[in-house]
């Protein structure tokens, strides 16, 4: 028993770690699907608790942001990006309270939230939004900013969200990836506070993330190094 506990932590850790160079590679390359990866596999298949694999999410995020971000900060959207940041931030306190909740009085209605976010995000990065004639303007951002601190805040993973609505504004990647890169800042940002304010950064959440943290660098570098290689149309 003893023997067959440790080989399935060690099998826990090695697909845990597989997922998160997979996720920051992707995320360097096209700004989002991190968090959405990472909680889609590693969540989906129960392999981590769900708040822990959060706050792990979080800490990841931000670290794969600030290396890919690096060089990039004069592509940021100042026409969408504080209107996004205007619907995330109060939406992420309501996310992480949401998450709380359900872990502690309802389990089965959470991994069934977790399934129909994993169906549909997954569903929603698989289409090829069409770019829409003009930017968006404040209504629709702060909209979008909202349903996407929601969902960051519940499970770390606004890429679905975010993603799709960026992806369709009519801007150059480099725009829509930077001005994604730091929502995502903003969003794990705030939530790592929030969680950290209610004692959920435990032990547990520091070890995994300071054991990835070496994947997460190999991962964006080789994101940032082979970028070039893709068009905008492919992105």
């Amino acid at each position: 028993m003893i023997y067959t506990a440790w080989f399935m932590d060690l099998l826990t850790l090695v697909a845990f770690l597989l997922i998160v160079l997979l996720g920051s590679y992707v995320q360097a390359v096209a700004g989002f699907a991190m968090g959405m990866i990472i909680i889609a596999v590693i969540g989906g298949t129960q392999l981590m608790d769900l708040p822990v694999l959060a706050a792990v999410a979080s800490f990841l995020s931000l670290i794969n942001v600030l290396f890919a971000m690096k060089g990039h900060w004069q592509h940021l959207s100042a026409a969408i990006f504080p209107w996004l940041a205007l619907g995330q931030i109060p939406a992420i306190f309501v996310g992480v309270w949401l998450l709380n909740v359900l872990n502690s009085d309802d389990r089965h209605l959470l991994e069934i939230l977790l399934g129909l976010f994993i169906t549909l995000g997954s569903l929603s990065m698989m289409l090829r939004p069409q770019p829409i004639a003009k930017v968006s303007g404040p209504v629709a951002c702060v909209s979008a900013g909202v349903v996407g601190g929601l969902v960051g805040g519940m499970f770390s993973a606004s890429g679905p969200v975010m993603g799709w609505f960026t992806y369709r504004q009519p801007l150059p990647v480099s725009q829509i990836r930077a001005t994604l890169l730091v929502g995502f800042a903003l969003t794990t940002t705030t939530r790592t506070l929030v969680v950290g304010a209610q004692g959920g950064l435990t032990a547990e959440v520091w070890l995994y993330t300071g054991m990835a943290i070496p994947v997460v660098l190999i991962g964006t570098w080789a994101g940032r190094s082979f970028v070039s290689t893709f068009s905008e149309q492919a992105m």
